[in-house]
């Protein structure tokens, strides 16, 4: 029976021709790729644009998923839906002509509120230590844990992730608290 199939035997199945299996995931995380599009606004543009990218990310997923690493395609699929739909948000805001509509006077005495202390380098680093911590969470984390806690830590409420997810509050609560638990005890 299809609808009872792994996503990873889904997957396979997909990379290997079958059209109807990367229907039946495109339908299968449909609803979690709109739950995720939601959360983003678009210059320019609607949710609907953002639940668009989103399913690009998730055919690419579909696509590019290897399960090399062991871990569960849904958290793959997660993060290739959330990069897309970020990387369509970040490119609307930087338009073309941006830089002469949206610009300020140097010699503006408000400017320094704008401009940060932190130099290109710095930011580089602090990027680099982000990815370095995102792997760490992985490995200690559970899949479900993963998705649970990098849900909860960009801002989304415990009712956004049970929809996101299709868990009950109390199953959230409870990945929520043994992430924490070991992430108290320090990542190794």
């Amino acid at each position: 029976m299809q609808g009872s199939e792994s996503d990873e035997a889904l997957v396979r199945r997909a990379q290997s021709g079958d059209k109807a299996a990367t229907e039946l995931l495109l339908r299968r995380y449909m609803n979690t790729v709109r739950a995720r599009a939601r959360q983003f606004f678009l210059v320019g543009g609607e949710t609907d644009d953002l639940v668009q990218e989103g399913m690009i990310g998730l055919y690419s997923a579909i696509n590019e998923y290897d399960g090399q690493e062991g871990k569960s395609f849904k958290n793959f699929a997660y993060l290739c839906v959330t990069r897309q739909i970020l990387d369509a948000v970040k490119g609307s805001s930087r338009r073309k002509n941006s830089p002469l509509n949206n610009s300020v006077s140097l010699f503006d005495p408000h400017l320094e509120e704008f401009v940060g202390e932190e130099d290109p380098e710095t930011f580089l680093l602090d990027d680099e230590s982000r990815s370095e911590f995102r792997l760490k969470l992985m490995k200690a984390l559970s899949d479900f844990e993963f998705r649970v806690m990098t849900m909860y830590l960009e801002g989304m409420s415990y009712a956004q992730i049970c929809e996101a997810t299709g868990k009950d509050s109390k199953s959230v609560d409870n990945a929520l608290a043994r992430a924490k638990r070991k992430l108290g005890g320090g990542l190794k």
